[in-house]
């Protein structure tokens, strides 16, 4: 298995409501990124590279991973599903703050991670899951 730290940007609440206009993917591994730029009417392209992104980079099946997968795996999950008849990552996620909270034994500490983040959290999606995994790294390694 690979952790795979993904980061979305969209317009608008839910595919049905609204587009993705972007999302960045990284690698917790090896560092790997990927960044997809979803422009009208190319959609698919974007989606069937993510999946060859992740057959060739991925040791195992991919885990997604990321600070709000309520909002982010469901723009992932729709295209995949939408451009290629399945999701590479199955139908589950995993969730930073929820990883945090059972550290420090507080289901309401959820927030105080993204201190961790070492790349600035400027809404480009590389940069944002990139910041996650340097986070995510630092809580492995026993920072809170």
């Amino acid at each position: 298995m690979s952790l795979v730290f993904v980061d979305c940007e969209a317009v608008g609440p839910c595919p049905a409501l609204g587009r993705l206009t972007e999302f960045g993917a990284v690698i917790f591994d090896t560092r790997a990124t990927f960044h997809g730029i979803t422009k009208e009417g190319e959609e698919a392209e974007v989606f069937r590279s993510f999946a060859a992104w992740l057959k060739e980079n991925v040791e195992g099946r991919p885990v997604f991973v990321s600070d709000n997968p309520a909002f982010d795996w469901q723009w992932i999950n729709d295209g995949f599903h939408r451009f290629l008849g399945y999701n590479p990552f199955g139908h589950s996620a995993r969730r930073i703050s929820d990883f945090y909270a059972g550290l420090c034994g507080d289901f309401y500490k959820t927030q105080n991670w993204k201190r961790l983040r070492i790349t600035p959290h400027d809404h480009h999606p590389v940069h944002d899951a990139l910041g996650n995994v340097e986070a995510f790294e630092r809580l492995l390694k026993g920072e809170r």
